[in-house]
């Protein structure tokens, strides 16, 4: 970054109105502090970091390749799970798999259900909401985590229709 643009970003953040802009980068450090001491005008600090501190900031790097493996494989397991039916959350609230501490879950993962069982127990504003299913099948998956709040619409459970 050259002097033109440190200067041409100082103006931009002195008419952005914002009180202060801190920028990073591999070699170079600047803050932006503008109009918080009362007076007309800003302040800079520019720091050029040496090339050693530079370095474990670039040690990370090998990781951010590794991300996005992950997300190539992702598609392949949306594939797999395409085939299945997903049953949402129809409302907000807490997901219980059981319907009490001292009972056994309705649904375990290899259960074979009709379409109108009772898969889990949403609980919304002190009300405890009966989720049945909409489809007969074979659960394959369950999604949410025991006695953990969900979204409207958040996946619940994965049905193999076959």
């Amino acid at each position: 970054m050259d002097i033109k643009e440190i200067q041409s970003l100082i103006k931009f953040v002195a008419k952005s109105g914002a009180s202060e802009v801190k920028l990073e980068t591999e070699d170079l450090k600047i803050t932006i502090r503008t109009g918080g001491t009362g007076r007309e005008g800003e302040t800079t600090i520019v720091q050029h970091v040496p090339v050693a501190q530079g370095m474990p900031a670039a040690a990370p790097m090998p990781q951010a390749p590794a991300a996005p493996a992950p997300e190539a494989a992702a598609p392949k397991k949306e594939e797999e799970d395409s085939k299945y039916i997903t049953i949402k959350s129809p409302i907000i609230g807490t997901f219980y798999r059981k319907p009490a501490p001292d009972k056994p879950s309705f649904v375990e993962v290899g259960d074979t259900i009709a379409k109108g069982d009772v898969l889990c127990v949403i609980e919304a504003m002190k009300l405890f909401n009966d989720i049945e299913s909409e489809v007969s099948g074979k659960v394959v998956k369950v999604l949410v985590e025991d006695s953990s709040p969900v979204e409207f619409d958040q996946p619940l459970f994965l049905i193999d229709p076959s």
